[in-house]
């Protein structure tokens, strides 16, 4: 347990349940930036372990008065899991403790809330918050529960209201997935335009705060926010980016800027950021940045691997950046600029740099324009071969 010193109204005590599982946070560090990023401010932090969760309030009744005596003498406003947590859990855990509980989940699609800029982000967050809803309805409406109007009657205005919402929010979500079909469309558009100028695409891909940004702006010049906290960029940026050649002339890249990923991302959220993640499973090379100075670097790794997988690119070709290595030690500091990382029996191209400071940004150029002309030439032959 770290005590916290609070800086803001909104407080929150921060609670992680440790079931055996290998990437178990146990100073709930992501929880605690995940809930500063949202506004809020961790008074305490607790974690407590069990084999298995509790089906009416996830740690126990015995747990749950603890939580409760430790919100109560840290002044916290709100509960906080490190994991999801089921409608009836939430609803119950709310009634016992006698303050609002949130999860994961909610937590990040709160954040996205707040950072979606663009019209297809505000579509896509939207969407996922509303798919989140639609299995709460219980809890919200809990004042309004089904009630006995007399003999043999059963029914009542609880019902009707919960009935209501859930087609309101059944439209709602019809709606938005119609609109995001649309943007998914435009994306297609593009994306085939590209194609056909045989542009080389690049997608930058990396968990939350590797600093995917900071590189993009690095390469391309761009003014994309960066910043030093999870989920500072949402909207996919695309720009063009010239290499010149020693010999004269240059290669023209497309490079994509996209949402970082996080550790048991919502898959309501995988599912409606799909337009935006389509820019990675239609790329022609993944840039994945790491933050080599992150002590969790490996877990983080496996996580971004695991969402690859999930949208269909985990067969594009793939670098890894470790990104951050000013931040490093001077013992700690990588012998080769250049290696292979070997992840699941597959030696992938890593390379070492710090997008802030620009060391070693010149030599991914560099490798990049090599990368580019290996992808024009095959290009050319494929043409040859099929004008023969």
């Amino acid at each position: 347990m770290i005590p916290l010193d609070s800086s803001t109204t909104a407080t929150a005590l921060l609670v992680g349940v440790d079931f055996g599982a290998p990437h178990f946070d146990e100073a709930l560090d992501e929880l605690a930036q995940l809930s500063l990023t949202a506004g809020l401010s961790p008074v305490h932090r607790m974690t407590c372990h069990r084999k298995a969760p509790d089906a009416a309030m996830f740690v126990g009744s015995g747990k749950a008065d603890e939580i409760k005596e430790l919100a109560l003498l840290h002044g916290a406003s709100e509960v906080l899991f490190d994991q999801s947590l089921s409608p009836a859990q939430q609803r119950n855990l709310e009634r016992h403790l006698g303050m609002p509980v949130n999860d994961r989940t909610m937590l990040i699609l709160q954040i996205f809330a707040q950072r979606a800029r663009s019209h297809e982000g505000k579509l896509q967050v939207e969407l996922a918050r509303l798919q989140y809803l639609s299995t709460r309805l219980v809890r919200r409406w809990s004042h309004l529960e089904r009630q006995r109007g007399g003999i043999g009657n059963r029914g009542g205005p609880g019902e009707t209201q919960i009935e209501l919402d859930r087609r309101m929010i059944g439209e709602s979500i019809k709606r938005t997935k119609e609109r995001l079909i649309k943007v998914k469309r435009q994306r297609n558009t593009q994306r085939k335009q590209r194609q056909r100028n045989h542009v080389f695409n690049v997608s930058l891909v990396g968990y939350t705060n590797a600093g995917k940004s900071t590189l993009f702006n690095a390469l391309v010049k761009a003014r994309a926010y960066a910043a030093d906290q999870l989920f500072a960029t949402l909207d996919t940026t695309t720009r063009q980016l010239y290499l010149p050649h020693e010999g004269g002339g240059g290669s023209q890249l497309s490079i994509s800027d996209t949402v970082g990923f996080i550790r048991d991302l919502p898959h309501g959220l995988v599912d409606a950021f799909e337009a935006t993640l389509q820019e990675a499973t239609s790329a022609d090379l993944l840039l994945h940045v790491v933050d080599a100075s992150h002590p969790g670097y490996p877990e983080q790794i496996e996580q971004v691997m695991s969402v690859l997988s999930d949208i269909g690119a985990q067969d594009v070709p793939q670098w890894l950046i470790f990104n951050k290595i000013d931040a490093l030690p001077p013992e700690n500091q990588p012998l080769l600029m250049q290696d292979l990382y070997v992840h699941d029996g597959q030696a992938l191209p890593r390379l070492f740099l710090s997008a802030r400071s620009g060391m070693n940004i010149d030599s991914l150029r560099q490798r990049l324009l090599k990368h580019a002309l290996a992808h024009e030439d095959s290009l050319l032959t494929l043409q040859a071969a099929h004008v023969s």
